[in-house]
């Protein structure tokens, strides 16, 4: 199935969108496998990041509803910050497409603990911040 809209991240949530968070451009290794089978994908890349999901730049996507074990490491939030703590999820498969322009796949996240999502939550906002489409909070 190949996504309706381009996968290009944007920061906003435009009108006809479908999605309910703002997307974030980025680029993040990620350590993805597939739950149960141990596939691990090496040279893909999270393009684009919201507190639902990301979408993730492969040259072989995985079928609509393939479950994902993921781990990456958000960027550091000054160059003289040590880098965060690695943070590992589970998602699932939500669209696929093999364009040749951005071949990859649409990953909605499934949080495990209010842990997990509020600690998504900050990377998400701090990235936000980094790129300039949100300010910080006071």
């Amino acid at each position: 199935m190949t996504d309706p809209e381009s996968p290009t991240a944007e920061s906003s949530t435009a009108e006809g969108n479908r999605r309910s968070e703002a997307r974030h451009a980025v680029h993040l290794e990620v350590d993805c496998n597939s739950a149960g089978t141990g596939d691990t994908f090496l040279y893909a890349f999270i393009t684009d990041i919201s507190s639902m999901g990301i979408f993730i730049r492969t040259e072989s996507p995985l079928p609509v509803g393939t479950m994902l074990e993921l781990g990456f490491t958000p960027p550091a939030a000054t160059k003289s910050e040590l880098p965060p703590r690695r943070l590992e999820l589970t998602g699932e498969v939500m669209w696929n497409t093999t364009s040749a322009s951005a071949p990859g796949m649409g990953v909605r996240f499934h949080h495990t603990s209010p842990k997990t999502r509020q600690r998504l939550l900050e990377i998400v906002r701090a990235i936000a911040y980094l790129d300039g489409s949100e300010t910080p909070a006071s």
